[in-house]
């Protein structure tokens, strides 16, 4: 009886056992889809399925080369931009001022953009639109628009409210509450731009939502960060743009439709 029951206890433990593994093993696939929000729905990174064809999406990054991308107010990719592995990844070299680049093939005025991108620990970037190239404009940030791109857990510094992740930087705080990921993690971003109303997403959830130009929209900028900056957001058309702030930056499926 004895002899029974040892051989009946090692039978339970060993089938707890496998029972914990497959859990593990579950919980580790999920969190492996979850970071790759495009593998999980089997969908191929950097292309474009028939159904966003057809309502006019285009694809800005094809995962293979940098074709149309180069150094804001430059003719050639700095070589702090390199394609690997699918990304268009940012070395790090780049500052304040040098190191942006942009999608010089064509402007886009009312548009829908959709990227993902994950950020080094500490890292710092960012998503402009409306960019206005020239030599009066020493950086993107001189006239256009950004979403801000952080590390908002592991930033080394404090970070002011409009400076925070999924803010229109300087301009409008984001509400990222639940949305906000470690580094090293994918994350999505949308930019919905309309003269009626200009809203941002980070990982599905909405965290700004303001209308262009209009008198609030004017006073913030009078009175903020852009107030030095007279060609702040006056264009209604630009490049699209990614920012080098001298940190690792990876981005992916790029992708834009005109509205």
């Amino acid at each position: 009886m004895k002899k029974k029951l040892i051989v009946l206890s090692m039978a339970l433990l060993c089938l707890g056992a496998c029972k914990t593994e497959k859990k593990e093993g579950s919980a580790q696939k999920e969190a492996a889809q979850a970071e790759t929000p495009s593998a999980s729905n089997g969908k191929q990174d950097n292309t474009l399925t028939e159904k966003e064809r057809s309502e006019g999406w285009m694809l800005l990054f094809d995962g293979k080369t940098a074709d149309g991308w180069r150094g804001f107010n430059a003719e050639s990719l700095p070589d702090g931009w390199i394609v690997e592995e699918g990304t268009l990844k940012s070395l790090g070299r780049g500052g304040d001022i040098g190191g942006d680049i942009v999608y010089g093939k064509e402007p886009f005025g009312n548009f829908e953009l959709s990227v993902e991108w994950k950020i080094a620990e500490g890292g710092n970037s960012g998503i402009f639109y409306h960019v206005q190239e020239g030599v009066q404009y020493e950086a993107p940030y001189f006239n256009a628009p950004e979403y801000q791109v952080i590390d908002q857990t592991g930033f080394p510094e404090k970070l002011e409210d409009w400076q925070s992740i999924g803010a229109d930087y300087g301009m409008y705080t984001p509400d990222y509450e639940g949305a906000v990921k470690s580094s090293g993690t994918w994350n999505s971003t949308r930019i919905l731009f309309t003269p009626e109303k200009v809203t941002y997403w980070l990982n599905g959830k909405e965290t700004v939502a303001f209308v262009p130009w209009s008198e609030d929209w004017k006073k913030r900028k009078n009175e903020g960060k852009w107030k030095d900056f007279p060609d702040y957001g006056k264009f209604r058309s630009g490049l699209i743009g990614l920012q080098d702030h001298g940190s690792f930056i990876w981005y992916k499926n790029i992708k834009i439709r005109k509205r």
